[in-house]
C-alpha cells in the first residue's frame, strides 16, 4: 500500500469587490481576493496539496501564471487536473481537510456547502471533506483584515 500525504498554502489580499470565491462557493462579502485567476484560496491551498502528495509540484508549474489563458479562470479547473492526475496514478483521495484563517467572512455557515463542492469537484464523498476556519487573533495580515490564507492537506492511498 502507498500512502501519501500533501500540504498546501496559499495567501490572497482582498482587493475592491462584493464577493470571494472560498472553496468553490460564492460568499458576499464587502471585499474581493486579488489573483490571477478567481483567488479561491482554499481550492488553491487544496490543489497544491493534493500536488505536492503527488510530488509534482504546486499549481504554478501546472498553470503558470505568465500564461494568459489562466486570467480570472476557476479555480475548479486546477483542483479538478490535480484530483484527476491523482486518479492516473491509481490514487485514491481518502480524505482533505482545509482550514481558511480570517477574521471575516464568517465560514461556518458556509462550511457544508464549501465541502460539498470540493467534494463533488474531486469526485469523491463528502464526508472525506473537512473545511474549517480560525482567525489569527487580529494578529498579522488575515488579523487586520488584509487578506485570507489557508492552508490544505490531502491523504491519498493506492492499494
Amino acid at each position: 500500500m502507498d500512502i501519501r500525504l500533501g500540504n498546501g498554502f496559499d495567501v490572497h489580499a482582498f482587493t475592491d469587490g462584493d464577493h470571494v470565491w472560498l472553496c468553490g462557493v460564492k460568499v458576499p462579502h464587502g471585499r474581493a481576493l486579488l489573483g490571477h485567476s478567481d483567488a479561491d484560496v482554499g481550492m488553491h491551498a487544496l490543489t497544491d496539496a493534493i500536488y505536492g502528495a503527488l510530488a509534482m509540484g504546486d499549481i504554478g508549474r501546472h498553470f503558470p501564471p505568465s500564461d494568459p489563458q489562466w486570467k480570472g479562470a476557476a479555480s475548479h479547473i486546477f483542483l479538478s487536473h490535480a484530483a484527476d492526475l491523482a486518479r492516473a496514478q491509481g490514487f485514491t483521495i481518502t480524505h482533505c481537510d482545509v482550514t481558511l484563517i480570517c477574521e471575516r467572512p464568517k465560514i461556518g455557515p458556509h462550511a457544508d456547502a464549501m465541502r460539498a463542492e470540493l467534494a463533488r469537484i474531486m469526485g469523491i464523498e463528502v464526508a472525506r471533506v473537512s473545511v474549517k476556519a480560525t482567525t489569527s487573533e487580529r494578529l498579522g495580515f488575515t488579523g487586520r483584515e488584509e487578506g485570507i490564507a489557508a492552508i490544505a492537506t490531502a491523504a491519498l492511498v493506492k492499494a
